[in-house]
């Protein structure tokens, strides 16, 4: 179904508030982000009540970056706490990747828990072509930098990477139609792309081939939440 497409970040400060969002959502989007703001406003024990209101899939957007060893332990936490997707940064390495996924598939057959999904962030949706180049002294275009990262993670192990919706059909071609790509900087036309930089509308990303797409302001703002999630899922 086009709304199991559609990740909600529970980007709020309150556990209170994020139980509310699933409770309102969790018939009209097919999985809840739990990002870094509500982890650390509202601790680990987030998981378990999101996923009592409803939240069937959780993607645990932590974006692990550090040494090898210490995503490794990091990243059998993500297992036990039973989420269905989580990230890394790519930029942490090959092996640092391989460490993740490889702790994740163990810790799955140790403790019974489902393994999830292991993807890695390539470019930030909010850094263009200056940033890379000038602040971050990266050579080359951005476009250049995610698919060099995405044969990376995939060489590695991951299941699929995060994206902005440009790099999508440069991913596909360098990665297979198997690999998974979650797009954030997704939003409806006419909607205010805030502090994205690299967006596209709901159906073209779908369109270049997303499996997932990041989708929070344009349906948590809303007058009708539950209505505008529905009108994107209908236009995908």
């Amino acid at each position: 179904m086009s709304k199991d497409k559609i990740i909600l970040p529970l980007d709020v400060d309150t556990a209170d508030k994020a139980v509310d969002l699933v409770t309102a959502l969790k018939d009209d989007v097919g999985a809840f982000k739990v990002g870094l703001e509500l982890v650390n406003s509202a601790g680990l024990g987030i998981f378990e009540k999101i996923t009592k209101a409803g939240a069937g899939r959780i993607f645990y957007d932590c974006k692990f970056h550090d040494i090898p060893n210490t995503v490794a332990g990091a990243s059998r936490a993500a297992v036990r706490l039973g989420v269905w997707m989580f990230n890394v940064h790519c930029a942490g390495g090959a092996a640092m990747m391989k460490a993740a996924k490889d702790a994740a598939v163990e810790e799955s057959a140790k403790t019974g828990k489902p393994c999830p999904l292991v993807i890695g962030v390539t470019v930030l949706t909010s850094i263009d072509q200056t940033v890379l180049s000038d602040e971050m002294r990266v050579p080359g275009t951005v476009a250049d930098q995610v698919v060099h990262l995405a044969r990376l993670a995939q060489q590695a192990g991951l299941d699929g990477v995060v994206s902005s919706p440009h790099e999508i059909e440069l991913i596909r071609e360098a990665c297979g139609p198997s690999f998974l790509i979650v797009t954030p900087g997704v939003r409806p036309a006419g909607a205010d792309i805030g502090d994205q930089k690299r967006v596209m509308t709901p159906s073209e990303a779908v369109a270049k081939g997303a499996d997932y797409l990041v989708i929070g302001r344009p349906i948590i703002k809303a007058d009708d939440p539950a209505a505008a999630a529905r009108m994107i899922a209908a236009g995908i």
